[in-house]
This record gives structure tokens, C-alpha cells and sequence, in this order.
């Protein structure tokens, strides 16, 4: 007689639970890949710029895994919601979280909740079609931005507010966001770093597009190139290729004559925000005080020297956080669920047996989508150590089918992975005839009245 096979529910379908997935269904298991919404691929659907096809194309590295027979798909499940932390434990002998960061970073500066003053993950979710952002609004009405934060996201932001309106309309940008970006007032955009260039967190090809804008400028001044003693010793002994390709870039930058296009992007170093200004105590955005630093042992320290950047329109992007999930082990100071090596902790700090961790909500938002790869495997050497050692979760029912009855009759309307492929279907097809790679449908309704129809 054939040995059982164990059985995993992945809580979160994005880059680190499909890894997870792969190498889980590799090593003998099932799984069962739960996502909240109708669709899969996290941020590589919600997150990736539109402008960035070939990054989005690992969805087809995902596709593949999907095949798998021992592969389930089922959205439209929210933990806490349609099931609980127990209803896993009792169905699957081990349940893994990947369900990333859902919250910006703050501030913690006053006039940060101004209208104007957003959090980048509320900005990138509203034009690439988060449903929870549809119907979230952005002015941009006005003539300078100011981004604050050094990384990818920034970036990502800052290219997007001055990227030419055809190339706008030829990616996936969701349709609520295409008119109002193609007709924004914004032609400057001023990306702050309260760090210098050599500490600077963008990936080279990143930052090489910046200047390669094709109606703005890309501006850095001279003088923020001139590194401090601390940071040109700490580029040569311990920066990695990247900071240094960063640097020659920016230098080269810094030297580059303005083409005279009539949108920019500054980048700024050394300065941090100290207060986002503005008409009345809860009147719009009008500017943002900013303090100069200087590096001190590796660390920027303010010099006291203040200035104010007149602007129209703030977006933060200093990291994103986790959210606690229903009796779920959560470390508030982190923003991460409690863990050690991938294995979840319990308030006692013992391991809490077969329940797991994968990507940023166990490690915190970094790297690149590759980097899942690494850490999925690293949580899932864990997994097959408790297996090996027999310290896999004990479940009341773990069969297959009862599984999906039990997810079918708690979440009413489940999107199955033939759902989710009516759904691309559908968004292919209309993106299709506009030169488009595809339309998004932002309404979970719509997305679920087509899945449904898939099963007819």
C-alpha cells in the first residue's frame, strides 16, 4: 500500500509562496495555494511596474508549477474571515504563511496624514489595479513631487509620474490610472535619500532607466557625489558591485548635460524629511521640511541645517511592514510574524508545530523577486527536517476532497485555477486589439462572475 502523501495549505499565491509551492510538491507533498483574492502572483501583478514586462514574465515559471497534480489553487479565501488558523491545522499537516507586507512604513513626522501625502504601496496598488485601490484618488495636479526613500519602489514612483503617456497606455497600468497620469501637471520629482549615494538600495538597472526617460531629465548634483571619508572607504572595502556600478552611474549623471526636456527627476542625498507643510492643520500638501545629514560611522546624523521644498504631492517608500493575522504569532516591532529560521514561534518562543514562514512577512521587504527563490528554500529545508524527524503537524481529515468541500461551502465563491484562467483569458482578450498585454479587471465581482462561468 502506498504511503500517504503529506498535504501543505500555503497561505499567499505571490513569488515566495509559488517557490515554496514548487519545492513543496518536489519533496512528495500536496498543496493547497490559498490566496484572499481572485487572482495569484502578488506583487508581481500588483507591485511590478507596468513599464516592466520581462520581470512579470516569471508568472510563466509559476504556470508551470501550477501544472503539477498534486496542485490546487483556491482564491478568494481569507484567512480569519471564510477560515481560521485552526480549520488548517486540523486539515493539512503543515500550514506556511507567505502572505507578504500589506502596509507602508510611516513617517512618524507631523502633517504626514495631509491629503498629498501617501505611502507608495497605496500609489504602485492604485495604478497597477489592486482591487482594495480602485477607488483610491490622486492629485496630481500639481507641478513637483517629492518621493522620499533610496530603493526600487522609489524608483518605480518617480518614473511613473514623468513616464510618456504613450508608453503608459501600452503596459497593463490599470485604466482608472492610465488618463489621470498621462494628463498630470508633475514635471519634476525630487527623490530624497537621508543616506548618501554609495548607501543608495536601487538595483542598477533601475537606476540606468532614469536616464533613460525619454521626456525628463535626470539630475544629480555634483556636490552630493563628493563622498565623505566613511563612504568612500566603506565603497571600496565593503560595498558589493552594485553600490559601486550605482555610484559611477550617478557620478556620470552628475556630469551629464540637461537634454531640456520639460519633466525632471532629481535625486538628493543626506536629507530627511522633518515636516510635510501645508494650508491649516488638515490642509493639502504644500511642502515638506527637510533636514541635511552628514555620515557618522555609517550612519546619517542630522547637522541641523533645515530647508523647505515647496511641492503639491508627498509619497513615502520606506519599506512596508506585515499585518497580524488572526491568532497567528506576530511580532509588532518588526511588522513580521514571529519566527526562527522559517519555523513560527508561539509566545513561549517553542516552535509552533507545522506552521511555517516564507519571503517578507518572515524576513522583511528586501531583495528582489529572486531572492523568494532562496528563502522559500531555506524555510522548506526546515519543513523537510520536521518531516524527516516526524514533528509534522497531526490533522483531523487531511483528504483531498473533503479539503475543498470544507474551503467550497466557507467561501461561497472560491476561484479555482481554471477560474483564474478565465480571468486571464478574459484580460488577454481585451488587451489584445488596443496593443496592450492585457486589461485588468479591478472589481472582484466581475473577476469571480467570469471565473464562475469557467465552471459551467
Amino acid at each position: 500500500m502506498s504511503e500517504i502523501a503529506p498535504r501543505a495549505a500555503v497561505v499567499g499565491a505571490g513569488p515566495s509562496g509559488f517557490y515554496a509551492t514548487d519545492q513543496l510538491l518536489k519533496a512528495g507533498f500536496e498543496v493547497d495555494l490559498l490566496e484572499v483574492l481572485p487572482t495569484p502572483f502578488g506583487l508581481v501583478r500588483a507591485g511590478v511596474a507596468p513599464d516592466h514586462p520581462k520581470i512579470k514574465s516569471v508568472t510563466r515559471v509559476y504556470e508551470k508549477t501550477a501544472k503539477h497534480p498534486g496542485f490546487r489553487f483556491y482564491g478568494s479565501v481569507e484567512l480569519g474571515e471564510h477560515i481560521s488558523r485552526q480549520d488548517l491545522l486540523d486539515r493539512y499537516h503543515v500550514v506556511l504563511y507567505a502572505v507578504g507586507t500589506a502596509s507602508d512604513n510611516r513617517l512618524g513626522i507631523p502633517g504626514e496624514d495631509r491629503p498629498g501625502s501617501h505611502g507608495a504601496l497605496e500609489f504602485v496598488a492604485w495604478y497597477n489595479g489592486h482591487p482594495d485601490y480602485a477607488d483610491h484618488e490622486f492629485d496630481l495636479s500639481a507641478t513637483r513631487a517629492v518621493v522620499i526613500g533610496n530603493g526600487n519602489v522609489a524608483v518605480d514612483v518617480a518614473r511613473m509620474l514623468v513616464l510618456d503617456p504613450d508608453e503608459v497606455a501600452a503596459t497593463d497600468t490599470a485604466d482608472h490610472a492610465v488618463q489621470p497620469l498621462a494628463s498630470a501637471s508633475v514635471h519634476e520629482v525630487i527623490v530624497l535619500g537621508r543616506r548618501g549615494p554609495a548607501q543608495a538600495a536601487f538595483t542598477t538597472p533601475e537606476l540606468r532607466e532614469l536616464g533613460e526617460l525619454t521626456r525628463a531629465d535626470i539630475i544629480v548634483d555634483p556636490a552630493d557625489m563628493e563622498l565623505d571619508a566613511f563612504s568612500a572607504n566603506w565603497l571600496q572595502t565593503e560595498g558589493d558591485p552594485t553600490n559601486k556600478r550605482n555610484v559611477e552611474l550617478m557620478r556620470e549623471y552628475s556630469q551629464r548635460e540637461p537634454h531640456g526636456h520639460d519633466h525632471r527627476v532629481d535625486l538628493r542625498f543626506l536629507r530627511s524629511p522633518v515636516e510635510i507643510l501645508g494650508e491649516g492643520e488638515d490642509g493639502r500638501v504644500t511642502g515638506i521640511r527637510i533636514v541635511k545629514n552628514e555620515i557618522v560611522d555609517g550612519r546619517a546624523v542630522s547637522t541641523g541645517e533645515e530647508e523647505v521644498i515647496s511641492c503639491g504631492l508627498v509619497i513615502r517608500s520606506i519599506g512596508y511592514r506585515g499585518a497580524p493575522l488572526a491568532g497567528i504569532p506576530f511580532d509588532e516591532r518588526k511588522g513580521l510574524i514571529s519566527n526562527l529560521g522559517g519555523r513560527v514561534l508561539g509566545e513561549s518562543g517553542e516552535h509552533e508545530v507545522g506552521e511555517y514562514v516564507v519571503g517578507w512577512v518572515k524576513r522583511g521587504p528586501s531583495g528582489v523577486i529572486g531572492t523568494n527563490k532562496k528563502d522559500a528554500t531555506d524555510t522548506v529545508a526546515r519543513i523537510l527536517e520536521d518531516r524527516d524527524a516526524g514533528k509534522l503537524n497531526t490533522p483531523k481529515n487531511a483528504d483531498a476532497a473533503a479539503c475543498e468541500q470544507f474551503l467550497s461551502q466557507q467561501c461561497p465563491e472560491l476561484v479555482t485555477w481554471e477560474g483564474w484562467r478565465a480571468i486571464d483569458a478574459h484580460e488577454t482578450g481585451l488587451g489584445e486589439p488596443l496593443g496592450r498585454p492585457r486589461v485588468k479587471l479591478v472589481r472582484t465581482g466581475e473577476m469571480i462572475d467570469i471565473a464562475s462561468g469557467a465552471l459551467r
